[in-house]
């Protein structure tokens, strides 16, 4: 197999040494979503990844925010986020532009900048 993938032989023994180390991170891992998901459902399910964090480092749990976004993503928590605030104001649709009482000109007739030769 080793030779099929062109994989080194070094490299195939430092992947298989990893497992050990591997699996230990995925436990760590399924047992900080635990928590995540009691804070998560304690909190009405309102809370996002600042949050939770800010939680988890209350309770003296030291956790990486990345390392919480992370699990909160691959087990689709997510928060609730506010609403987009509405314009109060509002154009109306058969309002007619005031007109220009001073007569400005915008148009570029005139001489063009100088190039500072």
């Amino acid at each position: 197999m080793r030779r099929l993938l062109k994989v080194a032989r070094s490299c195939f023994y430092a992947w298989s040494a990893g497992e050990q180390a591997r699996a230990a991170r995925r436990a760590a891992d399924d047992a900080l979503a635990h928590e995540i998901t009691v804070l998560h459902i304690a909190s009405r399910c309102t809370y996002g990844v600042p949050r939770i964090h800010a939680e988890l480092r209350r309770l003296d749990r030291r956790v990486n925010r990345k390392r919480v976004e992370r699990i909160m993503r691959e087990r689709d928590i997510a928060g609730v986020t506010r609403r987009k605030r509405r314009s109060l104001t509002r154009p109306a649709k058969e309002a007619v532009p005031a007109a220009d009482l001073i007569g400005r000109d915008f148009t570029a007739d005139g001489p063009g900048p100088e190039t500072g030769r």
